[in-house]
């Protein structure tokens, strides 16, 4: 256990410095989530998986999680391909084996795993999309408004159009005057303009309807009837077109719409029984009549689709390629902590051995060693990537290679500061007397004393380092496909930016590894001050 190291191999030093570490909390806590985070996916194939951890049939013990095997191995059919495990265990012949017996990862998706829509039926959803049906028809009224003939116009007396004749138009809507006067004019063959009028139901129930008049002009004899146009008018707001989702059982997916709860209650019971035969059917369309209006309600089946939302099975939800986000977040860990792992050992091995030759021989070797590195940091890392990766293709190795090559520059300048610090002590000049060789002098007694900035800035290059490999990923420069990558993931909310689970997830992911590698960092640099409490007073 790091909190139980036994001090009699430490100098010191060292053991005052992993004391001041220790006593940091956050940064102490820090580096054991980090830790525990990296064991956690280390074995994620102990967390997401579609092969089985176990699996026993026909007599046989198989361990497919962690061991390769073959289709013709379980269905003896002669096929070397690769065996999906989700259909042997539902097959006849493995339910026929009474000692079977398999046991699955707690998620039963692998990073590069394609679900089944079939699987996602149950979290499918029915749409209803109900849209009012504005009725019209039309009377012909005589002087004195009552209806003659009509067209259409049962619903607005109640009635069917052949009861409608004979029926006074001031029995069953409230007048205006402006019409009134518009019929009139009318009826005394004056001319006048189109008119509309807003009339309500005398009933109080039932819709309004908008009546119009067309524009009338002098004729040579007065009309004997006035035709009226009626038209229910638009309700608008949560009455007008609307919808909302149903789960395949008929209940409500989420919170309801106003405007279903506004309906009465025998409407809503006869829309929920249509939804499971809307479900099977894929969509139906049909009226309903509510609140004195015709309606029509139109469901529709939301069949599954990539991107998906997190759904049962799928806590963080489906990417656009029909994989589980939760098994790519936790392989992408796994592969940025151990890019960024070598990573910053590389940079750390190379900046170390450039430091400490310039700094140690100084001279010319210092002189010609910074003037190469000048010219090498000069060129630009991103074309270079490009051009190799288009010669060789993209992989880990050529990413880690390409980048390690720029990236120990910066901690080259600190050990060579260390080490022209260093060569003239006296331990270095009495081991020069001794006629030790400069290689053991450079490894065995100048870089053990050396070692505060590799110490100090590990953290932070590594930080930087998982940072570097997200952004090449989310410009299409880093991991090839389908590498599980977080960077790949943020680019494809780029191109859905409202498939929310792709934009939060990996972002929360990168996020807590940057922050806890900051932590670390700023306590090592804390455990590393000579002077922790230094502070500086007035005189």
């Amino acid at each position: 256990m790091l909190g139980r190291i036994h001090a009699h191999w430490l100098d010191p030093v060292t053991r005052k410095r992993f004391k001041r570490f220790r006593a940091r909390r956050r940064a102490w806590i820090s580096l054991w989530a980090l830790l525990c985070l990296y064991a956690v996916s280390l074995a994620a194939e102990l967390v997401c998986n579609d092969r089985p951890l176990y699996l026993r049939f026909n007599g046989r013990s198989h361990f497919p999680a962690f061991r390769f095997y073959p289709e013709d191995v379980f269905l003896a059919n002669g096929r070397k391909t690769r065996t999906d495990y989700l259909k042997l265990v539902s097959s006849g012949e493995f339910r026929a084996d009474p000692r079977r017996l398999v046991i699955w990862a707690p998620v039963r998706c692998g990073p590069n795993t394609s679900i089944d829509p079939e699987s996602l039926r149950g979290s499918e959803t029915v749409t209803l999309e109900l849209s009012q049906v504005r009725r019209a028809g039309s009377v012909n009224v005589d002087r004195d408004l009552r209806v003659v003939s009509a067209v259409g116009a049962g619903a607005f007396f109640g009635t069917n159009d052949g009861s409608v004749a004979g029926l006074p138009l001031s029995g069953h809507w409230a007048l205006d005057g402006a019409l009134s006067a518009a019929v009139e004019a009318r009826f005394a063959n004056r001319p006048d303009e189109r008119r509309v009028s807003l009339l309500a139901p005398l009933s109080g129930a039932g819709a309004t309807a908008e009546v119009s008049l067309p524009e009338y002009a002098s004729r040579a004899a007065a009309p004997r009837t006035v035709r009226l146009t009626f038209r229910e008018a638009d309700r608008g707001g949560e009455t007008g077109r609307w919808g909302m989702s149903f789960t395949p059982a008929g209940e409500p997916a989420g919170k309801p719409r106003a405007g279903w709860q506004a309906l009465p209650p025998d409407t809503r019971a006869g829309i929920a029984g249509r939804v499971p035969a809307a479900f099977e059917a894929g969509a139906l369309a049909f009226d309903v009549s509510a609140a004195g209006a015709l309606w029509r309600a139109e469901l529709r089946r939301r069949s599954a689709s990539w991107p998906h939302p997190p759904t049962g099975g799928h806590w963080f939800g489906i990417d656009s390629a029909g994989r589980d986000v939760f098994a790519r977040i936790l392989y992408g860990m796994r592969i940025s902590l151990t890019f960024g792992l070598l990573l910053v050992a590389a940079t750390m091995l190379l900046g170390s051995l450039a430091g400490a030759a310039q700094g140690f021989y100084g001279g010319m070797a210092d002189m010609a060693g910074q003037r190469i590195i000048e010219v090498w940091s000069a060129m630009p890392f991103l074309y270079i990537m490009i051009l190799m990766g288009s010669v060789f293709g993209r992989s880990f190795a050529l990413l880690l290679a390409c980048y390690a090559a720029f990236n120990w520059i910066g901690i080259s300048y600190y050990m060579r500061a260390e080490f022209l610090r260093l060569r003239h002590q006296q331990f270095v000049d009495a081991a020069r007397c001794l006629g030790i060789p400069d290689r053991r002098i450079i490894a065995r007694h100048i870089m053990p004393n050396a070692l505060t900035p590799l110490i100090t800035f590990f953290p932070f290059y590594l930080v930087g380092a998982i940072g570097s490999l997200a952004a090449l990923d989310y410009l299409g420069f880093g991991l090839p496909p389908p590498t599980p990558s977080w960077g790949e993931l943020l680019s494809q909310a780029q191109q859905f930016r409202w498939a929310w689970w792709l934009i939060l997830y990996p972002s929360l992911a990168l996020f807590a590894v940057m922050v806890l590698g900051v932590f670390i960092g700023e306590g090592v640099r804390d455990a590393f001050d000579p002077r922790p409490f230094t502070r500086m007073e007035s005189a």
